[in-house]
């Protein structure tokens, strides 16, 4: 059982198993492609001490927003088109990956592009439930809204509904304050940089809780192909 008596020499033991666990994929045709955001509620690049504190107490909550440059799902065409997905679990999300306890429950509220036909809304909601699968996810609610999806070279901003991300693209670190990158992102397929979370904020009921976060390491900004 993984509790709050995580300690700091866990973690850094548990580091070098980190790197292992993005083995290569066989390759294949992606069948979509986009571009693809995310900010959890805990830091994905600090220091131990940081990340012993938070390891059972925050990252429980986290808002993945994909947009889809090309590509089907089931046959159906999404281009141009986003899904926003707003997430509150039982535990970290990301502590799975040191070897920590899984959440047992992740509520999902989804968001998806109101200019989507009834088809390519579900076709959106199911390329977000499979990118997400390995987490035990609910979806409690599915809402057409207009989503705004910017990308610039050093930024990104998402609003949809009560969700709304604005990240930087890129960091500083400087090596003498020990910090490294723990998680990888939560979707799959995704290729990204860790990112500053500028601002993060839930404001919807449908969760049964609200978050707002601004100025962590908490973010990955890239790609995503699967």
């Amino acid at each position: 059982m993984f509790r709050a008596t995580l300690t700091l020499t866990t973690i850094l033991a548990a580091a070098p198993a980190l790197a292992a666990t993005e083995a290569a994929a066989p390759a294949s045709v992606p069948t979509v492609t986009g571009t693809y955001v995310e900010a959890r509620t805990a830091e994905v690049f600090a220091g131990g001490c940081i990340m012993n504190s938070e390891a059972e107490t925050m990252g429980r909550q986290a808002v993945l927003a994909w947009r889809v440059d090309r590509g089907a799902i089931g046959g159906v065409t999404l281009d141009g088109l986003s899904v926003v997905a707003a997430l509150s679990g039982t535990h970290n999300l990301g502590m799975r990956e040191m070897g920590g306890e899984s959440p047992t429950l992740v509520k999902a509220l989804m968001y998806v592009d109101e200019r989507a036909t009834d088809a390519q809304r579900d076709a959106l909601v199911s390329m977000a439930r499979t990118a997400i699968g390995d987490l035990a996810i609910r979806v409690v609610g599915v809402q057409a809204v207009p989503i705004a999806f910017e990308r610039t070279h050093h930024a990104a901003a998402v609003q949809a509904g009560e969700a709304r991300l604005d990240v930087e693209a890129h960091i500083h670190h400087d090596p003498s304050c020990g910090a490294m990158q723990w998680f990888h992102p939560l979707s799959r397929g995704a290729q990204a940089e860790v990112g500053l979370t500028k601002n993060q904020s839930f404001t919807g009921q449908q969760l049964g809780t609200r978050w707002q976060q601004l100025d962590k390491r908490s973010a990955f900004v890239g790609t995503f192909a699967f």
